[in-house]
């Protein structure tokens, strides 16, 4: 597997960032997007490293806010044959702790090559979609703010959206979780991966004994970390000494596992 940092909040290589993720994974011969990051940078950087995005199987939105989706139009024009999956409930109502909507152009979502999931997906022999409702909450870190309109009421969002891709290559399990909203630890606790990539939600946590807890418990796991985006670049340093596998990937940053 290749995984190659599109976008991501800093950069390694003089490309330009933003706050949000996109990474382009080759894996069981395959080329998968996975996120968009909120703009057509990811496809500008990809271009930069001479990834030809036209040429990308599928792409994977892994929920529905606009720093992970927001170039889902750009990637349609530049690709016109891959489908795009993402969850039934990606292109609700979501909002920031200010009430600020950051969820994704809702004009995308009849789009015949949108592929809204609703339970685990096989894409492909070893890759999968496996939603968030699969996964139960042993350790509830809560919404951060974030917020849901449902049935024209707002309450914490639930994270319903979200999905993780798991591909299975070489006798290991590789996810894919972008900003684990529905907890890290839940997550890695439950699909047991050997390699994670994505966000752990950390960025807004103080650092205190609470955040070490939950980094001595994320080591207990036979686990290699690649982090990165809403993990926090001090929750990340104050993390490191605790988790004896954990990286802090960057644009231009390629993994090869």
């Amino acid at each position: 597997m290749k995984v190659t940092v599109l976008t991501e909040n800093t950069s390694s290589c003089g490309l330009p960032s933003e706050h949000g993720l996109s990474l382009f994974i080759e894996t069981c011969g395959k080329k998968i997007l996975y996120d968009t990051g909120q703009s057509g940078l990811f496809a500008d950087n990809a271009a930069a490293l001479g990834i030809d995005l036209s040429k990308a199987d599928f792409a994977v939105i892994s929920h529905g806010h606009y720093d992970h989706g927001g170039g889902i139009a750009r990637f349609l024009e530049i690709n016109e044959k891959a489908p795009v999956y993402l969850n039934s409930r990606a292109f609700g109502d979501y909002f920031n702790a200010e009430g600020k909507y950051i969820g994704l152009d809702k004009d995308l979502k009849n789009n015949d090559r949108i592929i809204l999931c609703d339970d685990s997906v096989g894409i492909e022999d070893g890759i999968n979609v496996i939603p968030s409702s699969s996964i139960p909450i042993i350790v509830d870190t809560g919404s951060a703010g974030l917020g849901m309109k449902l049935g024209g009421r707002t309450s914490p969002d639930d994270f319903r959206h979200e999905q993780y891709l798991c591909v299975n290559e070489h006798g290991k399990k590789i996810l894919f979780s972008a900003c684990s909203h529905k907890g890290i630890i839940n997550i890695a606790d439950r699909l047991k991966p050997n390699v994670v990539f994505g966000g752990f939600h950390f960025m807004k946590m103080p650092l205190d004994e609470k955040l070490r807890g939950y980094a001595e418990k994320l080591d207990t796991y036979d686990t290699i970390y690649y982090t990165c985006h809403c993990t926090g670049r001090e929750q990340f340093d104050f993390i490191k000494p605790y988790i004896k596998n954990l990286n802090y990937i960057s644009v231009g940053d390629v993994i090869e596992l």
